[in-house]
């Protein structure tokens, strides 16, 4: 059997910057863009095969605890036909600002800064309708043209799919340590997260691990979980890809209270089990990019 990893000569079309292979494909040679002058010691993309799965959740508490962890945090919200980061950081009424000719992030705390589609639309339900040459040149401009300082993390906040947004930032991006991938347990989610994986391992990156939303509905009433969405697809994915399941979330209120109010989960409600399972992600991950 062929190896799909691999470009078929018959049917290539040169086009390096678009193929998932590009970025190791030995035909490749140089036409493949440098990687982006930034500095910055490790890179975490945050994808899903499906969207509503609590992707931009999870990259806005990852970013909150490692810059919690004393580390300097950039992230970058890349969803860019849905940008919902600086909502969920209560900091949507800002704009992006320039200093001699380099875009100025957002400063949600001193070591925490935050690139957004979000701050440059004329009002926040504009929508941006652009094709892939344009987010591309876009996502470029943002690592690149951003005045982002000495980071010791950028984590990435990716809209979706495998698109042109995942293609483009895993090959400009430097020191990609690898993917979270965030799945719901039912099979309609699990098995375009089982495609994110393999697009993952195709661009030869580390998947980092498997994190299971909305796992069991917590009733506000008596604090009892009910499987809305099944149980375990995460963990069952994560076992037949041989990657981390770093564990599971609930479906709880409050995580959506919190992102409407724009303060990340992880600084509330410490003496919740939501928070204790959050919190135990969160420091699962810290761990596994630390090492």
């Amino acid at each position: 059997m062929a190896d799909s990893n691999k470009p078929n000569p018959e049917t290539c079309d040169n086009n390096c910057s678009s193929c998932p292979s590009g970025a190791t494909c030995p035909s490749a040679g140089g036409k493949l863009p440098p990687k982006a002058n930034i500095d910055a010691k490790h890179t975490i993309l945050v994808l899903s095969g499906k969207g509503g799965v609590g992707k931009s959740t999870v990259a806005v508490n990852l970013a909150y605890a490692l810059s919690n962890h004393g580390k300097n945090v950039g992230l970058l919200d890349l969803d860019i036909h849905g940008p919902n980061v600086p909502k969920m950081l209560g900091i949507e009424d800002h704009k992006l600002l320039a200093d001699q000719n380099k875009i100025v992030p957002v400063k949600v705390t001193g070591t925490l800064q935050v690139v957004s589609m979000a701050f440059l639309l004329p009002e926040k339900h504009s929508p941006v309708i652009w094709r892939g040459a344009m987010k591309s040149g876009a996502i470029k401009q943002f690592l690149e043209d951003t005045e982002w300082g000495s980071l010791d993390y950028l984590v990435v906040d990716l809209p979706p799919g495998t698109g042109d947004e995942a293609l483009t930032i895993a090959q400009l991006a430097p020191n990609v340590r690898g993917a979270v991938i965030v799945t719901t347990p039912q099979e309609v989610s699990t098995l375009d997260s089982t495609k994110a994986i393999t697009f993952v391992e195709q661009l030869n990156l580390k998947v980092i691990g498997v994190i299971e939303n909305m796992s069991g509905f917590i009733c506000p009433h008596c604090g009892e979980s009910v499987d809305l969405f099944g149980k375990g697809g995460g963990e069952r994915i994560a076992k037949e890809h041989n990657v981390p399941f770093l564990g599971s979330l609930p479906l709880d209120p409050e995580v959506r209270k919190a992102g409407d109010e724009g303060r990340p989960f992880i600084i509330r409600q410490k003496d919740s089990l939501t928070w204790k399972a959050v919190d135990n992600v969160m420091e699962q991950l810290v761990k596994i990019v630390e090492t």
